[in-house]
């Protein structure tokens, strides 16, 4: 467990884990939201259906929700999908957690967890998971740090574990080496193909698509977003 533990400190997908100091209403919404909603990687996940209170028709997970834009949006949209939100920045889960605390609570059909992603995938069975989301990950910009990228062929294949066939993978920047590094990726993984069929698709947002506040500084700074995705062949 120890080795486990040293081995995944070193991969360090994400930066810092804390912001600004959080207000108190910021604190006790927070506490709230843990308290009903935080997934705990020390049960067994035999059925992660068996975490929402209610029946769900799938589930999906978003990897670095930021400020909870989309899925706040895709909870409303889909209230018969489990969702599963992974933000270990703790004043991004805080927000998040004054929103639904804003709509009295969080709703049935989320679950969030506040730490390493990888920790996560690893423990989700196997063919779980009908989607993944990685919006706006942070881009490494650095050559030096691209190694902390979460896009890699370890998280491809976990991806591609817990994703049922027929599954998507769906990635979305502003960040031009980083959408080439992802595509080259995917590419060379044989469990993904990419689903562009014009040369317009990627620029197109997805469905519903609510927007967020660091697509809406990239459009403010000239860069222009893309969204890919990917079908678990």
């Amino acid at each position: 467990m120890a080795e486990e533990r040293r081995k995944r400190a070193t991969e360090a997908f994400f930066g810092r884990r804390h912001g600004k100091r959080l207000r108190p209403r910021q604190d006790a919404a927070l506490a709230a939201l843990l308290d009903r909603a935080l997934i705990k990687l020390d049960v067994a996940s035999h059925d992660v259906a068996a975490l929402f209170p209610s029946p769900v028709e799938r589930i999906r997970l978003e990897i670095g929700f930021g400020g909870g834009e989309h899925l706040l949006s895709e909870l409303a949209r889909y209230p018969h999908t489990g969702f599963i939100g992974v933000e270990p920045f703790v004043n991004g889960m805080a927000k998040l957690a004054s929103a639904v605390d804003e709509q009295g609570g969080a709703p049935a059909n989320l679950r969030v967890y506040n730490d390493d992603a990888t920790a996560l995938l690893d423990w989700l069975p196997e063919a779980s998971i009908a989607e993944v989301d990685l919006l706006y990950p942070d881009p490494w910009p650095k050559k030096k740090h691209w190694k902390r990228r979460f896009v890699n062929r370890a998280n491809l294949d976990r991806f591609s574990r817990v994703l049922k066939p027929g599954g998507r993978f769906r990635f979305a920047s502003d960040i031009d080496t980083y959408i080439d590094w992802t595509l080259l990726h995917c590419e060379a993984h044989p469990a993904f193909r990419w689903e562009a069929e014009s040369a317009d698709d990627w620029h197109t947002p997805y469905a519903g698509w609510p927007g967020t506040r660091y697509e809406a500084k990239a459009i403010r700074e000239g860069r222009t977003p893309a969204y890919l995705t990917f079908l678990r062949v």
